[in-house]
This record gives structure tokens, sequence and C-alpha cells, in this order.
């Protein structure tokens, strides 16, 4: 696979998952798009540069098993075989430990990690049963790598992404299936510019980071097109911080 060829990415609607699509289409990638509402991508196929790809929106639901099997058989009858996979879909909770319910719980977990699992098994099933090789990048956080008050069960998601990251890589490397994940810091997305709105809360939150900025979805897409590329044929097993410095700190 070279820098092109079609991928699917999970959360696509807005922020990052868009920015990723857009920096894959310019790539050369032909794009499976998901959304809870395939309707919310109506903005994203929009984008001057996905444009000019064939592009499809596919509603995805990652909690539910049903769900992930007909869209990932849906991308694969639209597009072609899958060459890159792209596990961004995520849900936050912020919330003490001692308040989350069994519900939250499990709406976080299924969403960020049994989803992104499942999904992943479907990609590298296909993979490995057609001889063609391939690679999977998903979306961990910082959270993920270090603790953080009120974070709990979304820190726990992401910790157990890093790790799928690593038994995946692991036991798909004679397959020519390569698998990292990226652990950004705080980006910079719509959602979040309002949610940092506060200058007390933006102050805070930048206190963390040693390069005193926030990351960008551009950074981080450009991330996943790195991983994606040949230059990145020997990296598997990776989680890579993009994080302003903090995970060094």
């Amino acid at each position: 696979m070279g820098q092109s060829g079609r991928a699917l990415i999970t959360g696509c609607s807005a922020g990052l998952g868009r920015a990723i699509a857009v920096a894959l289409a310019r790539e050369g990638y032909d794009l499976a798009l998901t959304e809870l509402d395939a309707a919310s991508l109506k903005d994203t196929l929009a984008e001057p540069e996905i444009k000019k790809r064939k592009a499809v929106a596919i509603a995805l639901d990652l909690r539910s098993q049903d769900s992930i099997k007909a869209a990932f058989e849906r991308a694969t009858k639209d597009l072609g075989e899958i060459d890159l996979l792209v596990n961004n879909a995520g849900r936050a909770l912020l919330k003490p430990m001692v308040d989350v319910t069994d519900a939250e719980w499990d709406d976080v977990i299924d969403t960020n990690l049994k989803g992104a699992f499942f999904l992943s098994q479907l990609f590298g099933r296909a993979c490995i049963a057609r001889n063609r090789p391939g690679v999977i990048v998903s979306m961990a956080s910082t959270h993920g790598m270090t603790g953080i008050a009120g974070r709990s069960v979304y820190g726990i998601s992401k910790a157990g992404l890093i790790q799928m990251t690593r038994m995946l890589a692991i036991e798909w490397a004679g397959h020519n299936i390569r698998v990292n994940a990226i652990a950004p810091t705080t980006v910079m997305t719509e959602s979040r510019q309002q949610l940092l709105s506060d200058p007390n809360k933006r102050a805070s939150a930048l206190s963390r980071i040693p390069s005193g900025r926030f990351a960008t979805p551009e950074e981080i897409a450009a991330t996943v097109v790195y991983l994606a590329s040949p230059g990145a044929g020997s990296v598997t097993g990776v989680t890579l911080p993009v994080d302003g410095g903090l995970t060094a700190a």
C-alpha cells in the first residue's frame, strides 16, 4: 500500500475526525466515513478535498456488534478492500469515580475500547484472509498514560486502547498489519474552544503542557498520515504522544 488506498474512519462529523478525513483525501485515499448519525457527515462530505475522492457516509454505533459488522461490510462493498482503519470515535466522561454509573461505564468502554477492538478484528480478519497488508491507527489520549482527576473511565478506556495496540501489533506483525496509536494532549477543535472559553479553565489546561499551547486537528491528522505511510513501514506497536511534552514532564 502506498500513500493512497481506502480508509475507514470512525467519528468524522466534525473536529479531529473531519481533519483526518481531509488529510487522507489529500493523500489520495477513498473514504468510508462513519458516525452514529450518517446525516451528520454532510459537512464533512462537502469538504473540497473529500469531494475529489470517492467517499461514502455510513451509520455506525460502536456499542452494537450488528452495527459494526454492517458498517464494515458496507464500506468494503462500496469502496473495495480497506487498507487503513482509523479508530477515532470516542466518548468522554468528566465525572468523579465515586459517582460513575454502570450505564456510563458501559457507554464509554463499549465505544472507546470494545467497539474499536471488534472493528479492528473485522479489519484484521479481512487482511489476513486475502493476504493483504493493512494499517490501524487508533486515537488514544495522554489520559491513558498519565493520571488526572475526574477522567477515570475515559483514561481507563484509552489505556486499554494503548495495550490493544501493543497486543495486535505483535499478533499481526507476521501478516504485515501495522498497528499504532496516537496520544494527543488537548486538541483545539471547535467544541474544545467552547469548553475552554473560560480563561481560568484555559489557563489550567495550558499549565499542564510544557510547550504552552494546544495541538491542532491538522497536527494530529498529519501524524495519522505519517503512521499510514511507507515511511513508517517499520513502526508498529507504538503509541505516539503528540502532547507538547506533557508525558515527558
